[in-house]
C-alpha cells in the first residue's frame, strides 16, 4: 500500500521501514504511528520477508512523540491514554514478531524514538546517532516502554541516570554500556545493517522466529519451564525440510539453502 510518513521497501527477504517525517527528525504523530503498525504488520504478514529494519530518513532515527500532537491537557486524559495504548500495540508488535527486527539508527533517539530502537531485536548506530530517555525535561514519564527495557540492557543504575537526568550519550558511549550492538561510521550504516540482515535473512525462518520467542518468554521463566518449552521448539524444529536440508549440508560439507518450510 501507499505510505505518506514512511517508506517501505523489500529486496531479497529483507523489509526495510524507513521513517520519513525528516523536517521533525522523523518525530511519531497519529499518522505516522498508525503508518508504522500498518508496515510491520504487512511486513510481518509477507512470507517472503524474513527480517525487518526500521530506520529514519535525514539526521534523525525518531524524535519520539510529536509535540504539537500530543493530547497533554487534562481534558484530553482519555485521549492520552488511549493513544498510548494504541502506540504500546505497536511497540509490542515488534516484539511478538517471530521475525527479526534490526534497528538501524541513523541519527537521534529520543524518547519514544529511543524505546522503538530497544523494542527492535538487534540495534546497529551511525557515529553520528544520540540517544536519551528525555521524559523528564518535559515532565512527563517514560511512557514507551523505556523503564522496563533499559535496566534489561544496561542495568538498572545507568538506566536510572538516563531516565532521572535525560542526559544524552553518543554512539560511543551506547556501544560501550551495551545499549548498541555495535556502532559504524554513518556512510557504512546501511551496508552494515543490510550484510546482518541478509546473513539472517539466509538461514531457516521457523527456527530464527522460535528462538526469538524463547530468548523473550524466557526472560520472565523459570529455567525449568524455559527448558520444557526448549525442548518443545526443538522437536518442532526437527520435523521441517529445513532442518533435514541443514543436517544433510552439514554432512556434505556445503552452505545449506533454508526454503523456511
Amino acid at each position: 500500500m501507499d505510505y505518506q510518513t514512511l517508506i517501505l521497501t523489500r529486496v531479497n527477504g529483507v523489509a526495510t521501514i524507513m521513517l520519513n517525517r525528516p523536517e521533525v527528525l522523523n518525530a511519531l504523530n497519529a499518522k505516522s504511528s498508525e503508518e508504522l503498525g500498518m508496515a510491520i504488520e504487512e511486513a510481518g504478514t509477507d512470507a517472503a520477508v524474513r527480517v525487518l529494519i526500521i530506520t529514519g530518513a535525514g539526521r534523525g532515527f525518531c524524535a519520539g512523540g510529536d509535540m504539537k500532537d500530543l493530547p497533554v491537557s487534562a481534558g484530553n486524559m482519555v485521549a492520552s491514554t488511549e493513544a498510548l495504548e494504541s502506540w504500546h500495540k505497536i511497540l509490542l508488535s515488534i516484539r511478538r514478531l517471530e521475525k527479526p527486527v534490526i534497528a538501524a539508527i541513523n541519527g537521534v533517539a529520543v524518547g519514544g524514538g529511543l524505546d522503538l530502537a530497544l523494542m527492535c531485536d538487534i540495534r546497529i548506530a551511525s557515529e553520528n546517532a544520540r540517544f536519551g530517555e528525555a521524559y523528564v525535561r518535559v515532565g512527563g514519564v517514560p511512557d514507551s516502554g523505556g523503564t522496563y527495557l533499559l535496566p534489561r540492557l544496561i542495568g538498572a543504575a545507568r538506566a536510572c541516570e538516563m531516565l532521572f537526568t535525560g542526559d544524552m550519550i553518543d554512539a560511543r558511549e551506547a556501544e560501550r554500556i551495551g545499549l548498541v550492538n555495535k556502532m559504524v561510521p554513518a556512510d557504512k550504516l546501511q551496508s552494515a545493517t543490510g550484510e546482518l540482515a541478509a546473513r539472517i535473512a539466509a538461514g531457516p525462518p521457523l527456527s530464527i522466529g522460535l528462538t526469538k520467542r524463547a530468548i523473550y518468554m524466557g526472560a520472565n521463566q523459570d529455567i525449568e519451564s524455559a527448558l520444557r518449552y526448549i525442548a518443545l521448539i526443538t522437536g518442532l524444529c526437527l520435523q521441517t525440510d529445513d532442518a533435514s536440508e541443514g543436517i544433510k549440508a552439514f554432512a556434505e560439507k556445503r552452505r545449506p539453502e533454508f526454503k523456511g518450510k
